[in-house]
């Protein structure tokens, strides 16, 4: 980062969280989720507040079975006004799917399209080079810019790479230059196995704010060593107004079939724990906590285990006087 980069450590007021437990979350869940389970969640997370909702991927059935529901999703979840719906978009194949959807009436209103700024990580995991993949999702956007439906533009391993180490500015810039150029109306900056700490992700959003001052970025931060959430406000002070979390801290790598690059904790930045943070410390995210907690409930119900959220084990913060529990024998002492 250049030392002229000024680094901001404000808070916004408000922030636009995007939940993305039925897509980056359920990609990596050994036991598929029944459709109407999936809906029964997503009309939760809408019904608790969230505002943007990732919501399936486009990706192929054979290699993630777990979205070959996909269209029926986006038929059967409840429409909320001001709610974005969000789909994963991995190539034209899955665009052709969308584009019946989008134009039968129930469809998405964003796509996320994503490269991964470490060329041999973008190899491994989608077996594209940078440009194969750059003039796929070039014809992509055009397609969405014709139909009207926004482009996330996702630049992936901003923070290192699982399987090439430290990744340099340069191929990150590249990467957000190629979304921009095309038309993306925002960038997400992902974090694809936890590798980030706070003072990394703070100089590189100011070095990207810097020479890219127009652009709209989303903090995407995976919480496979616990920092997630502290990323993410790190990526807040640096004045971002969107950031992406998980119900339960759930997601990561896909069983694609492509050699494993990761290994233990996996999964976002967990919802319910941000979420509450976020309101404790008086930034607005329009979440109802306790709806969000229920959510969180549910959901280690439908995939029949015990998540990693904080907050649904203790609770939000008590800010009122409330009565203390008994003390007896061996309680009291």
């Amino acid at each position: 980062m250049a030392t002229s980069t000024r680094v901001r450590t404000s808070l916004p007021e408000s922030v636009v969280v995007c939940e993305c437990w039925a897509r980056d979350g359920l990609q990596s869940m050994p036991v598929l989720v029944p459709t109407e389970r999936k809906i029964e969640l997503i009309d939760r997370i809408t019904a608790a507040g969230f505002k943007k909702v990732e919501v399936t991927s486009f990706s192929n059935p054979k290699l993630l079975p777990q979205f070959a529901d996909a269209v029926e999703v986006l038929r059967g979840i409840r429409r909320r006004p001001g709610v974005s719906h969000v789909v994963l978009m991995p190539n034209e194949r899955g665009f052709d799917r969308l584009e019946t959807c989008q134009r039968e009436g129930y469809g998405a209103e964003e796509i996320i399209l994503m490269i991964s700024s470490s060329e041999k990580h973008n190899l491994l995991n989608f077996r594209m080079s940078h440009r194969d993949a750059m003039a796929e999702h070039a014809r992509v956007m055009r397609r969405a810019h014709a139909l009207g439906i926004r482009i996330i533009g996702c630049a992936g391993t901003v923070y290192g790479c699982p399987v090439g180490g430290d990744v340099p500015y340069r191929h990150v810039a590249k990467v957000v230059r190629f979304y921009l150029e095309e038309g993306a109306q925002t960038i997400m900056l992902g974090d694809t196995t936890g590798m980030a700490n706070p003072i990394q992700v703070r100089q590189r959003i100011a070095e990207l704010r810097s020479d890219f001052p127009g652009a709209e970025f989303i903090a995407h931060f995976h919480d496979t060593r616990g920092t997630g959430v502290v990323n993410s406000i790190a990526a807040l002070e640096q004045g971002l107004r969107h950031v992406d979390s998980s119900l339960g801290a759930i997601g990561g790598q896909p069983a694609t079939g492509a050699a494993k690059y990761s290994a233990g904790f996996t999964g976002n930045a967990c919802s319910e724990d941000l979420v509450a943070l976020l309101e404790e410390m008086g930034v607005r995210t329009g979440v109802d906590v306790e709806a969000m907690l229920e959510a969180g409930r549910r959901a280690e119900e439908v995939l029949g285990q015990r998540l990693r959220s904080n907050v649904i084990r203790a609770g939000a913060v008590i800010h009122t006087e409330s009565s203390p529990a008994k003390e007896t024998g061996a309680a009291a002492r």
